[in-house]
């Protein structure tokens, strides 16, 4: 007789019923997930962390009590085991900003589909991230328009093995763990030890940053 699969516990955060009741039904389908929380402000999504110790968060931004971002903060401050993933309908860089900087995982737009939204809980899950379309180019752009830098030196690119320097440029084309392992023909196990090689070698401590660095280091088109 196998073991059953341990479920990925989800709290929902909304301000509105509507589309809290509409995430919790269709969550409450999937085997591999189980609602354990509903909570219409920041302040109560923090307070329930505490209690339900959920493994996702989907957190609206603009909220009552207290916002989204601050409530990301808390919890991931708080409870660093616990992700969130930012659900809103606001696509400005006063929100999408400050929400990753505060610890979002993953930031996507309520118009999402419902298959893609299960698909980035079970990627933020697995320790990666997963950005609506409109949000990454956004990101990009920002990173584009930003003011040059000096170009990181040599050494520490050097010290990578020219398979971390694959892994490097397909991180930062966006690609996931599992895609990373398809294309290379390597288990998953072995690119995630590789990204955790390449963020020590690097001193950086996400794949966030990492795929900044590469494009500010001219990484991301070689090869």
């Amino acid at each position: 007789m196998s073991e059953p699969v341990e479920k990925i516990r989800v709290l929902i955060v909304d301000d509105h019923q509507v589309v809290r009741q509409g995430l919790s039904t269709f969550l409450g389908l999937r085997p591999e997930i189980v609602v354990v929380g509903e909570a219409a402000d920041g302040r109560a999504a923090v307070e329930m962390a505490g209690m339900f110790k959920p493994d996702i968060v989907l957190m609206d931004l603009v909220m009552p009590e207290l916002d989204g971002i601050a409530a990301t903060r808390q919890i991931r401050s708080l409870y660093p085991q616990t992700h969130v993933i930012a659900l809103t309908s606001f696509t400005e860089d006063d929100k999408v900003i400050p929400a990753i900087q505060a610890g979002a995982a993953s930031y996507l737009l309520k118009d999402v589909t419902p298959d893609d939204l299960v698909e980035a809980i079970l990627a933020v899950h697995r320790g990666e991230a997963r950005l609506h379309p409109d949000i990454a180019r956004k990101l990009m752009e920002r990173v584009a328009q930003a003011p040059a830098e000096p170009r990181p030196t040599a050494a520490p690119v050097e010290s990578l093995t020219a398979r971390e320097l694959e892994v490097v440029r397909l991180v930062a084309r966006g690609r996931s763990n599992h895609e990373i392992a398809q294309e290379l023909v390597i288990s998953e196990k072995t690119v995630k030890t590789h990204v955790s090689s390449i963020l020590s070698k690097l001193n950086l401590e996400d794949r966030t940053q990492l795929a900044i660095y590469a494009i500010k280091s001219g990484l991301a088109g070689e090869g």
